[in-house]
């Protein structure tokens, strides 16, 4: 699938989510053993990496990373167990989703348009508020940086001939 990627988040209701972001941080942080250094490395400020690690040890029953004080020598910070657990259990569901959707990605993939003619995408906000985990799951190619999540896509949509469909002309009320 060359340059395409399957990401999954995961909604814990509506107020918590894991996904490829706060993963991506956990595997800096356990390889610069500092957040400071792991948010320098993914362009993001210490503390809004630091708020991502506390929201991340606030929602599950263990911590996902443990720090040290600072002072002369520095500080630090460390995956827990739990914490490298994690990494390993989201991998194994983008891997296992990526592998299931295969024939789905590749038709996906197969319907794109040329770069020049893609149109910008509408960006829809992900709603609900049930309290039950869900996964929202995008495709991203190289071509298109931007996530489009599932609800964007609809089986129902015409095919593309690369122009804009125009609005129905209003009729007259009587």
């Amino acid at each position: 699938m060359g340059d395409v990627r399957l990401t999954v988040r995961v909604d814990f209701g509506a107020q918590r989510a894991f996904g490829p972001g706060k993963v991506r941080l956990l595997e800096a942080i356990g390889a610069a053993g500092s957040i400071s250094r792991a948010g320098r490395t993914l362009g993001m400020s210490y503390r809004r990496a630091w708020l991502l690690v506390d929201d991340m040890n606030r929602s599950f029953r263990a911590a996902v990373v443990v720090t040290k004080g600072g002072g002369a020598k520095g500080g630090g910070a460390a995956l827990t167990a739990f914490g490298r657990a994690l990494i390993e259990k989201y991998r194994a569901i983008e891997a296992r989703a990526t592998a299931a959707t295969k024939p789905q990605l590749d038709a996906l993939i197969a319907s794109q348009a040329p770069v020049a003619a893609a149109a910008p995408q509408a960006r829809h906000g992900a709603g609900g508020g049930s309290s039950l985990a869900s996964a929202n799951v995008a495709v991203t190619t190289a071509r298109d940086p931007e996530p489009a999540t599932t609800n964007e896509i609809s089986s129902t949509e015409p095919e593309s001939t690369g122009s804009i469909p125009s609005a129905p002309a209003p009729s007259k009320a009587e």
